[in-house]
């Protein structure tokens, strides 16, 4: 992605500035960093639905949580009257999705007004504190907030990546790709340690672990910034000026806002992961591990150890094909992973069949289901980022980069709704409806890709 254009003599200064260009050490301390991100983000992710139904919803304690009877009147009006699990779920759902729509606010403040440097840094304190803040009943909410603006801000760092690279460079897409890969290493470590302190030592150890994580984030994003491309917003007197965008700019903009709740839908399989999931499977799946029984959260670390391979599969894939033939447009990319997605909750709806009349199934299930899943999953995210970062108007390019993970906001709000209906609806006709939804969403993809070719291809110099 091309940063944002600054006065004439900066603007000229960056575009030829190539020492930042590809460097692997910005990318290595950004991914670091993210990892760091991850780490505490999906530690808690991990938690939250389970800490809810386990403690924190239960009478003795729901009472101890500042505002909650405001926020639980406020949450109604969005999911209607809920209470046990679907709400929790519900909770889960909301606060997944404000963390992946503050992005785009972060993204405008970062490209008008901070930067995306202080942008980053003010998001990787409020992370810290909010984690922190999770060791209390009383301020739940407030650390949640505190989390959401921290993700919002600290959202940025995708751009910064983008910037690393000059506008034709076709590194950027193996970028994201390790980009990915040190999210799911944190993924996989994320559960481990905290779900382990969470389930078997108490909740609160869970979720400050999750705040250690968070530090040791901040200071390796603040020892990086030597090595960040310069930052695309004037300092002192010097004034912004963003060129006008051309018509053929807003109409990529206008396809790639349309795309954004089709590929919602395309991942509610891989979110509902972090919900109904879990308490789907703490209930369906034997959890046995030598002799203990396993934290359900673990199912987590299952799914990005899985990820980590099926991640290194589709960019093995890629470059197999690209040597014997042409690419497909990413578009049509994006649209076959997800229909291999949309196989993921056949899997758990076949699954369900088999643990029905309360019979335990084992983990073979879940790791099938991670597998599909993950595949689909490695397909559509990382080439869904190059695709927004490449095609990105300068004058937005922050705004649209992280537009881009406003569809996993759309994603997590239908996630909150469809797994309250875990409680009612039999587990076979819950897990075909996911596979039903993603389904469509890839033929939607598919006319996509026939409509707006010619306006998401890469710019020639007919088009400037």
């Amino acid at each position: 992605m091309s940063a944002s254009q600054t006065a004439a003599p900066q603007a000229a200064s960056y575009q030829t500035d190539r020492a930042f260009f590809g460097h692997p050490r910005g990318l290595a301390f950004l991914a670091s960093t993210e990892c760091w991100v991850g780490f505490s983000y999906y530690g808690m992710q991990s938690l939250l639905v389970l800490y809810m139904t386990g403690q924190l919803l239960k009478p003795g304690h729901i009472e101890q949580i500042w505002g909650f009877e405001a926020f639980r009147s406020g949450l109604s009006l969005l999911y209607g009257p809920v209470s046990g699990q679907p709400l929790a779920s519900a909770i889960v759902g909301l606060y997944g999705a404000l963390a992946f729509a503050t992005p785009l606010l972060g993204g405008l403040i970062a490209d008008r007004l901070i930067g995306r440097t202080m942008s980053i840094t003010l998001g990787c304190i409020l992370l810290t504190i909010g984690h922190f803040l999770m060791a209390f009943e009383q301020s739940f909410l407030i650390a949640l907030v505190c989390i959401v603006s921290g993700m919002g801000l600290a959202g940025v760092m995708k751009a910064q990546i983008g910037g690393l690279y000059a506008p034709a460079d076709l590194r950027r897409g193996d970028a994201f790709q390790i980009y990915s890969l040190a999210l799911q290493a944190a993924v996989i470590a994320a559960p481990i340690v905290c779900g382990f302190l969470g389930e078997k030592v108490a909740w609160h150890w869970g979720f400050g672990a999750a705040g250690v994580g968070m530090v040791f984030g901040l200071m390796v994003y603040l020892s990086s910034r030597k090595w960040l491309p310069p930052d695309p917003i004037a300092r002192g007197a010097e004034k912004v000026v963003h060129p006008p965008m051309t018509a053929r700019e807003w109409r990529t903009v206008a396809v790639l806002a349309a795309m954004v709740p089709v590929l919602g839908v395309a991942f509610i399989g891989n979110q509902e992961i972090f919900n109904g999931y879990l308490v789907w499977g703490k209930d369906n799946y034997q959890l046995n591990l030598l002799g203990q029984t396993m934290p359900v959260s673990w199912l987590l670390s299952m799914d990005a150890f899985v990820s980590v391979g099926t991640t290194l599969f589709v960019i093995w894939f890629w470059h197999w094909w690209a040597r014997r033939w042409k690419e497909p447009d990413e578009i049509v990319k994006i649209a076959a992973f997800t229909f291999i997605a949309a196989c993921a909750p056949l899997v758990l709806a076949f699954a369900s069949l088999q643990a029905a009349g309360g019979h335990k199934i084992g983990l073979g299930w879940g790791l099938a289901f991670h597998l599909v899943n993950d595949i689909g999953f490695s397909g559509i995210y990382p080439i869904g980022m190059a695709l927004f970062s490449r095609a990105a108007p300068p004058a937005l390019g922050a705004t649209v980069v992280n537009g881009f993970v406003f569809c996993v906001f759309i994603c997590n709000l239908l996630v909150g709704k469809l797994a309250g209906m875990l409680a009612s609806m039999p587990a076979p006709t819950f897990w075909t409806m996911h596979a039903a939804l993603i389904a469509a969403a890839a033929v939607v993809l598919l006319v996509f890709a026939k409509l707006f070719r010619r306006t998401l291809a890469p710019e020639t110099e007919a088009d400037r």
